[in-house]
């Protein structure tokens, strides 16, 4: 089994806050003790962060469930409960993170250590200290922890690379890679001996480098699926230059020139920006019978697609085994780096939350909740802002139910109950929780 994993689904849970605390002093010698109920700590954010050692979404493959841990709930004598570590998760460099359900770009983690916080942490509910009034100087009021956030996230890992080596399979990309960098990649005499994506680093002239990645090999209909299909095209997309290794000897019974056209076939087909990063060829087995008359064929057929103002691909004459042409290779490699900038992989609109407009004004029909009517008569109240209010309710003190209570009036749900139908005994839920409706 390979050990490389570019894609990966995963759930993210944030910790709950800590519940705030019911307390009264009752320390001897002080009189009129008031409320001493302390404030629940925070829950722990889930954190992404960048870890260079690591290379593939391994880890996701087995561990798909990350929940930091709760804050401490508050105490007695005002003390507040300790807040929770964070959920530290190491990724590695080129992970792109999306909801699953928009699809939805939340971050695209670049950098080395870059950190992103996929779940924000609850935070900890207000102990009974924090509601004394002058009406009310010995509330049995207390919230619970907010609850934290919850996530499902799909991760998709696209290597960083300068340069990618693309071709038909056995065309000599791994030789290439294994000679010119310190990337020690399998070699074999076969089709499809890479199956992951090897990088190497490449060392030019005074001090220069850059990375390449060897891509497993392309065939015809790989942009539908076809081989190892889209599963590794993904990868060039980070790069910046394509080195379009072709097999001038001929050994496959293929034309050089057909394979040349059929693998840019397939990289405007998968993503029709490919086709926007300059190539070089690399006229690879230049060591091989019939290679140099192919060659002559291949730059003849390349000419006369090309119309005589219009800038014409490099072409280089190199040998993998025998490492001829390889130095004028790099050179210019280097050189057509340093004149192309980087390719922007998204679009702002690919961002979650860029796609809509800032709006300033007040809406008056807007609500925080819904309400819809059941077969059994009754009514179900829904809504984020309303649910978390009934979480965040300490349901064990009358108090704190009242106050649950006068806070559904303040957002107008009585008045719209009522205006719907309503009657005085009728069951409203609100998840699994169900009470009278008073009128």
């Amino acid at each position: 089994m390979s050990m490389f994993l570019d894609t990966a689904r995963i759930e993210v849970k944030a910790g709950k806050g800590g519940d705030g605390a019911v307390s009264f002093r009752r320390e001897k010698y002080v009189p009129d003790g008031g409320p001493a109920g302390g404030d629940g700590g925070r829950g722990g954010d889930v954190i992404f962060i960048v870890d260079e050692g690591l290379r593939t979404l391994m880890d996701f493959r087995y561990n798909r469930h990350f929940k930091a841990k709760p804050g401490e709930k508050g105490m007695n004598k005002g003390m507040h409960g300790r807040g929770s570590e964070d959920l530290i998760v190491k990724v590695p460099q080129g992970t792109t993170v999306k909801e699953f359900e928009t699809d939805k770009i939340l971050v695209d983690l670049l950098a080395p250590g870059q950190t992103f916080t996929v779940a924000k942490g609850g935070r900890g509910g207000r102990g009974n200290i924090r509601f004394a009034t002058p009406r009310n100087p010995a509330p049995e009021v207390a919230e619970n922890g907010e609850p934290g956030e919850e996530r499902t996230l799909v991760l998709e890992l696209r290597v960083l690379a300068d340069v990618g080596l693309v071709g038909f399979p056995s065309v000599g990309k791994s030789t290439l890679l294994s000679v010119i960098s310190n990337a020690r990649p399998k070699i074999g005499a076969y089709h499809f001996t890479t199956l992951v994506p090897n990088i190497g680093m490449v060392r030019v002239g005074d001090g220069d480098s850059f990375v390449v990645a060897d891509m497993p090999g392309l065939i015809e209909g790989a942009s539908q699926g076809i081989g190892l299909g889209t599963q590794f095209l993904r990868h060039i997309e980070r790069t910046r230059v394509l080195l379009h290794v072709i097999d001038m000897s001929g050994m496959e019974g293929r034309d050089p020139y057909d394979d040349y056209v059929a693998i840019n076939d397939e990289l405007e087909g998968y993503n029709l920006r490919l086709m926007e990063r300059p190539q070089i060829i690399v006229a690879n087995k230049m060591d091989m019978p019939d290679a140099a008359e192919n060659l002559a064929e291949f730059q003849a057929k390349l000419a006369a697609n090309y119309d005589e103002f219009e800038d014409k691909p490099q072409v280089f004459p190199v040998s993998g085994v025998s490492r001829q042409g390889l130095q004028n290779l790099l050179e210019a490699t280097n050189e057509l780096l340093g004149e192309t900038p980087e390719f922007p992989l998204y679009e702002d609109a690919d961002f979650a939350g860029q796609d809509q407009e800032a709006y300033y004004g007040f809406d008056e029909g807007a609500r925080d909740y819904e309400i819809s009517r059941e077969d059994d008569a009754s009514w179900t109240l829904s809504g984020e802002k309303l649910e978390k209010l009934f979480m965040m309710t300490n349901l064990d003190h009358d108090d704190s139910v009242f106050k649950f209570a006068r806070q559904l009036r303040g957002m107008g749900i009585d008045e719209d109950l009522r205006s719907r139908g309503a009657r005085d005994g009728d069951i409203v839920r609100i998840g699994k929780f169900e009470f009278e409706f008073v009128d």
